[in-house]
């Protein structure tokens, strides 16, 4: 959700108010989400990296976090909405740490949609701690070396009971992932839009959507093999692997 302190700065107003407007497209985005029936939703609200942005402004993000999670926690409950969130609570401090604790607790048997809210997260930090807990296994006699694959890894990492992510959506310009979702996006379409987050409507997520829907998702395969016209053939031969789209 990229680009509300931009936002702000062409209209000469102070970031926070970027981020109040980028508040706004969140709860558009959820809208959008629940009338089509779209079942998991995932927001990068704000990265490990985050932590590092001049103090004036994480103290309004962290003021306007807490204030969401006052305002629209039961409205998302009333609605079917799980909430949760994924990364490291301890530097959010004891009174958001309960809030979002609060959150989860009440909504945690809704059904309709899975909404995901990323807070001082970050995709190596996800990985890194899967690789801890699953060091930690083998420390403890629990599991063996050998017996750490992808579906070891893929079981320990944020958002492990959920389908992987089908698509990818980054307001704002930049074209890269930015340390989202490393091991949950290997096989996600990626859509890339110049429009800033507190410019979303639903004609744009619409727009995403309806390129999701054109395009071919092959999985390493082939299209023949996608479309079950051929059989899938392993090469057993030695020699090193080499993956393309």
């Amino acid at each position: 959700m990229d680009g509300n302190g931009r936002w702000a700065a062409r209209r000469n107003r102070p970031r926070a108010i970027g981020h109040r407007a980028g508040a706004r497209a969140v709860n558009l985005c959820i809208d959008f989400c629940l009338e089509r029936g779209i079942s998991a939703l995932t927001l990068f609200a704000f990265s490990s990296e985050n932590w590092g942005r001049p103090e004036e402004e994480v103290g309004a993000l962290m003021k306007l976090f807490m204030g969401a999670l006052e305002r629209e926690v039961d409205e998302l409950h009333r609605r079917g909405v799980q909430v949760r969130f994924i990364g490291e609570r301890a530097p959010f401090g004891e009174a958001i740490a309960k809030r979002m604790l609060a959150a989860e607790a009440l909504t945690s048997g809704n059904t309709r949609m899975t909404l995901s809210i990323a807070a001082s997260y970050g995709g190596r930090q996800d990985i890194a701690q899967a690789a801890r807990a699953l060091a930690l296994e083998v420390a403890e006699g629990r599991m063996r070396p050998e017996e750490i694959d992808e579906a070891a890894v893929g079981a320990r990492v944020a958002l492990a009971d959920l389908p992987p992510p089908d698509l990818f959506i980054r307001t704002g310009g930049d074209l890269r992932i930015s340390n989202f979702l490393l091991w949950q996006l290997a096989y996600t379409e990626l859509w890339f839009t110049d429009r800033l987050w507190p410019e979303l409507d639903a004609d744009l997520l619409q727009q995403a959507i309806d390129d999701f829907a054109s395009r071919e998702r092959r999985f390493g395969l082939t299209s023949a093999q996608r479309s079950g016209e051929a059989p899938a053939i392993v090469d057993k031969a030695p020699g090193p692997d080499i993956m393309s789209g």
